[in-house]
C-alpha cells in the first residue's frame, strides 16, 4: 500500500490526538472554561480503552488515575464528574469531532487502505420516545485488510443512511486518502452518483445488487444465465466455523459495457465506469440444514474471481469484526445516551478506542486488553503513546 503524503515518523499516536483535539472548537464561554476541552477528550478516551462504558464510570476512572493523566495534561481542578462529563460531550460539534478523527487516522496510519467497507449502524438503545426522536444511526468507513475505523457519519435513522454517504466519501477522499483503493457499499448506494464520487476519489466501486434495483438486477442475472462459453471466470472457497461450513463460488463476468452507455428508457440506472460484474453464490449447511443464496455486484475494478471473492467476503467482515465488537466489547447498543450530541460523540470516542486498542502489539483479545488497560496504566501508555513509523 502507497504511504499518504505527510506522515509523522516518530510521533506517537497520543502526541498527534492531542494535536487534533486542539483543533476543535470548545463551544463554551473561554471565561468559565474549568476543564480545557483537549482535557475532557483525552480523559473520555482513556476511561473508554479502560473498559469504562458510560461517563459516571469514565469519571471515576479518571478521579482514580489523576496521576497518569496529569502526565499528558495538566488536570488543574481535576476531572469533571458524570453529570458535567455528560453536558460537555453533549455540546461538541459531532461533525468537527468526526473530521479530527479522521484526520487522525490519516496521520497515525498513513498506508492507503486497499479495501474500504462503508456501511451502517443504529445505536439501539440511544432513542428518546418521549421526544420522539429516532436511534442515531452511523455510518462508518472500514479497512477491512487493517481493521482500522477510517470515518463516520451520523444520521437520526437507517432511512437517512444514503445522505451520509457522500458526506463521509467526501471526508474520506481528502488529500487522495482513497486513491487506489476498492470501496465496497451494500445496495442502498449502488447509484450513479455514489460511483461517481467514488471515481472522482481515484477509487474503484463494488456495489451490491439487490431487489431495490429490479432491472438492473434482472439484466445482471441474465448475463450470467446466457453468457457464452470461456467467458466467465469462477473461483470456489470453503469456509467453516462455529458448526457452519460454506461454499462460495465467485463468478466474475467483464464484458459490462452496457452498464455504462446510453439509456435506453428515461430514469435507467448507469454507472460510470463499471468493468465486472460478480455473482456470488454461496452454501451453508449447519448441521442437517443447508441453505444457499445468491448476490450480485457491480465494479468499476477489472476483478478477478478471486479477488472478487476476497473483496465481498471482507465487505461482510465489518459486521464482525466491528459493530459486533462495538456491541459486545463496547457495549453500544446497551448505551443510553440520548440527549444533545452526545450518542453521536460518544461513537466516535468509541472509533477512536477501538483502533488504539486494535493496535497493541500483543494477542490477547480486544476484550482482555481494555480490561489490562483498566487495571495497569504502564499497559494504557504503551498502547496510547506507540511511535508511528
Amino acid at each position: 500500500m502507497p504511504p499518504l503524503d505527510d506522515p509523522l515518523p516518530g510521533k506517537s499516536r497520543l502526541a498527534i490526538l492531542l494535536d487534533h483535539f486542539a483543533t476543535i472548537p470548545d463551544p463554551r464561554d473561554i471565561r468559565r472554561i474549568a476543564h480545557p476541552l483537549a482535557e475532557i477528550l483525552l480523559l473520555v478516551v482513556c476511561g473508554t480503552i479502560a473498559d469504562c462504558d458510560d461517563y459516571d464510570h469514565i469519571a471515576a476512572w479518571g478521579e482514580a488515575h489523576l496521576a497518569f493523566l496529569r502526565q499528558h495534561l495538566p488536570y488543574r481542578l481535576g476531572v469533571p464528574g458524570g453529570r458535567w462529563l455528560t453536558i460537555l460531550m453533549n455540546r461538541i460539534n459531532p461533525a468537527l469531532f468526526s473530521a479530527a478523527f479522521t484526520a487522525w487516522v490519516r496521520a497515525t496510519w498513513p498506508d492507503r487502505p486497499e479495501f474500504v467497507a462503508i456501511d451502517g449502524k443504529t445505536s439501539r438503545r440511544s432513542h428518546d420516545r418521549a421526544a420522539g426522536v429516532a436511534p442515531i444511526h452511523l455510518v462508518s468507513a472500514f479497512a477491512t485488510t487493517a481493521r482500522l475505523v477510517l470515518g463516520q457519519e451520523a444520521v437520526p435513522d437507517k432511512s437517512n443512511e444514503l445522505a451520509a454517504i457522500p458526506v463521509l466519501l467526501a471526508r474520506l477522499a481528502e488529500q487522495d486518502g482513497l486513491r487506489g483503493a476498492l470501496v465496497s457499499i451494500d445496495a442502498i448506494a449502488t447509484n450513479g452518483t455514489i460511483a461517481k464520487a467514488i471515481r472522482d476519489a481515484g477509487a474503484d466501486y463494488l456495489l451490491a445488487v439487490k431487489a431495490n434495483q429490479p432491472s438492473l438486477r434482472a439484466e445482471v442475472e441474465a448475463c450470467f444465465t446466457d453468457a457464452p462459453p470461456g467467458t466467465v471466470e469462477t473461483h470456489t472457497a470453503h469456509d467453516k466455523g462455529h458448526g457452519r461450513i460454506e461454499q462460495r463460488t465467485t463468478s466474475v463476468m467483464r464484458e459490462v459495457e452496457w452498464l455504462s452507455g446510453d439509456r435506453r428508457f428515461p430514469g435507467e440506472l448507469r454507472l460510470p465506469d463499471a468493468a465486472s460484474i460478480v455473482r456470488v453464490e454461496a452454501r451453508i449447511q449447519r448441521g442437517e440444514k443447508t441453505h444457499t443464496e445468491t448476490r450480485y455486484y457491480v465494479s468499476s475494478a477489472t476483478l478477478t474471481a478471486e479477488a472478487a471473492g476476497r473483496a465481498v467476503r471482507g465487505h461482510w467482515g465489518i459486521e464482525n469484526r466491528l459493530h459486533w465488537v462495538l456491541d459486545v466489547t463496547f457495549k453500544d447498543d446497551q448505551s443510553r445516551l440520548r440527549k444533545g450530541f452526545g450518542a453521536k460523540n460518544m461513537a466516535v470516542v468509541r472509533h477512536f478506542a477501538i483502533n488504539l486498542v486494535r493496535a497493541a502489539k500483543d494477542k490477547q483479545s480486544v476484550k482482555l486488553r481494555r480490561k489490562v488497560a483498566g487495571w495497569d496504566t504502564g499497559y494504557l501508555e504503551d498502547i496510547l503513546n506507540e511511535k508511528i513509523r
